[in-house]
């Protein structure tokens, strides 16, 4: 498996390197183009989930055990948290979100039937990973509901809950739009009370701020550190983002309005990493100063998780109910909700039972990458070499991008 992610990650570099070469300054125009900042809040909420809420403060002290992990001794916890979610893997992203908006259109190898069903079985599949995760965190963030340790029905409600919240936003485009632009300020709020209390103690300078961001520079000095899997957890992150990449790029690649081809790249890697690296900031000093997150803060994060979560999966719902054709106009909004509340519930609990593993989805995407290069090189080398623009049919209307946004 770990040879099988290295020839994926390396893969993927060299895909972005050639894109970059060849179609650099191509204006990307999605389907649905909205302006850039809609566009930046639909990447953000839709390209993470509970993780980076839930996970930073569970994992700086396992970071920091150099004896037991000595692999991470080249740069600090801050550092290397961050390396797991930002900037460079969010290249991942980029490759899909550029190909489905510029050459999938001419190639179509997402519309070969069996690609079309192992396509979704992946997107389906990892909405139900999601919800795994809030179900198995909610117990360290809301112990004030259990032990601190197992998952009790509350647990099960609060998860059904958000299953079924995002399935009904996902019944009108919307509804996604605006829940995504409404998480992005959501998160923000949070990072801003969790700053509060972590650096203006009486013991506290906020100076100490500006010390965890500088923590952070590890990581770019490092950062061919952080190409190649790290150890079997890494390795596990990793098998995560490439789970998310082509459902992810698929949703996003609707929404770009006319931005450049390296300017969605720069997008894409600098605009998301900001608001991480200032969260992991503010979780690292919770994390050092030993600073309590019991009550209020816990339950911010915890609502804050369910919130991304629902975020998540509003637009991957969204995304494989169109691919299939199972569309609220064909079933009707009642079966619509039943079919995916039920079907995401199941997989969830699949997850729950070890039955199911993300890494196994990220193999099969590593699998599809391989297989699109391969049927380019077949049977579509001119068409791909054909390409300069956009699909022409894709235009930017700035009137109904004002209306849309």
């Amino acid at each position: 498996m770990t040879l099988w992610l290295s020839a994926g990650i390396i893969f993927t570099l060299l895909a972005i390197v050639a894109i970059l070469v060849k179609w650099g300054n191509v204006q990307c125009v999605g389907v649905t183009p909205v302006r850039t900042f809609t566009f930046i809040a639909i990447l953000f909420t839709s390209g993470l989930d509970v993780g980076l809420i839930m996970f930073p403060l569970t994992e700086f002290a396992g970071y920091a055990d150099i004896k037991a992990s000595p692999e991470y001794a080249f740069a600090n916890p801050l550092a290397i948290e961050f390396g797991y979610w930002g900037f460079l893997i969010w290249g991942f992203y980029f490759l899909t979100c550029f190909y489905f908006c510029v050459i999938e259109p001419k190639v179509k190898f997402f519309e070969i039937p069996w690609v079309k069903l192992i396509n979704n079985v992946v997107i389906i599949g990892t909405c139900a990973f999601t919800a795994f995760l809030l179900l198995s965190n909610l117990p360290w963030y809301l112990p004030a509901l259990g032990d601190g340790e197992s998952i009790i029905p509350t647990f099960y409600l609060i998860v059904f809950a958000a299953i079924c919240f995002a399935v009904y936003s996902s019944t009108d485009i919307k509804y996604v739009r605006f829940l995504s632009i409404a998480t992005s300020w959501l998160f923000i709020a949070l990072i801003a009370f969790m700053w509060v209390g972590a650096f203006m103690g009486s013991d506290v300078q906020t100076a100490a701020f500006t010390d965890n961001l500088v923590l952070i520079g590890s990581y770019f000095s490092n950062i061919h550190e952080f190409v190649l899997p790290l150890n079997d957890y890494h390795e596990f992150y990793l098998f995560w983002w490439f789970a998310w990449s082509i459902m992810i790029g698929q949703f996003t690649s609707r929404f770009v309005g006319g931005l450049k081809t390296y300017q969605v790249l720069g997008a894409m890697l600098i605009f998301p990493s900001i608001p991480i690296a200032v969260w992991f900031s503010v979780l690292y000093q919770y994390h050092e100063a030993g600073i309590p997150t019991a009550g209020l803060k816990n339950f911010a994060m915890a609502f804050v998780g369910v919130v991304f979560v629902i975020n998540s999966l509003d637009s991957l719902i969204r995304l494989y109910t169109d691919n299939m054709n199972l569309t609220v106009k064909r079933l009707g909004k009642f079966k619509y909700i039943a079919f995916n509340v039920v079907a995401l519930s199941l997989l969830t609990l699949l997850f729950k039972l070890n039955f199911l593993q993300i890494q196994w989805v990220g193999a099969l995407v590593i699998g599809l990458f391989f297989g699109c290069a391969a049927f380019i090189a077949y049977s579509k080398v001119k068409t791909v070499s054909n390409i300069d623009s956009s699909p022409k049919d894709n235009k930017i209307d700035y009137t109904k991008i004002e209306t849309a946004d």
